[in-house]
């Protein structure tokens, strides 16, 4: 009976906890739908408020790592200055992995359909961290 019960309470313990990752998996791919809504919208300082506002954010790009809230932002604006080279943005999720409750990293495609500019696109791999209840991305390393 011991062991019955112990195979129960190992049951529902791995049902609850499969629900909160799954919970947790649409909190990040909404974080991801609206940074998609916010760049399509040309709105680049919306895009951002799903990034940490820390000097330890870090994005590793073609060009380089920047680190930084500000500098990615400013690196934003500087390589996305219109909405023509800001094109239409879709995200591709290819994976998500939690590492713990408040860690997750994010594998995806990219593709910037760009009429008057050519299109472009690759991959990323984001790390975000629950920070005070909400889901941020604290490292974006897009190519």
């Amino acid at each position: 009976m011991k062991k019955v019960l112990l195979l129960i309470c190992f049951i529902i313990l791995t049902f609850v906890s499969f629900a909160q990752i799954s919970n947790e998996r649409q909190a990040v791919l909404k974080v991801l739908a609206r940074q998609n809504d916010h760049w399509n919208k040309g709105n680049i300082e919306a895009f951002m408020e799903d990034y940490w506002k820390s000097d330890s954010l870090m994005f590793i790009g073609s060009k380089g790592v920047v680190y930084g809230w500000k500098a990615t932002l400013d690196r934003y604006h500087k390589s996305y200055p219109d909405s023509a080279t800001m094109g239409t943005l879709k995200f591709d999720i290819q994976k998500t992995d939690f590492h713990s409750k408040t860690t997750c990293w994010v594998l995806g495609k990219w593709h910037l359909t760009r009429p008057e500019k050519g299109d472009i696109g690759g991959y990323f791999t984001l790390i975000l961290k629950k920070i005070n209840g909400k889901w941020l991305i604290v490292s974006d390393h897009t190519s």
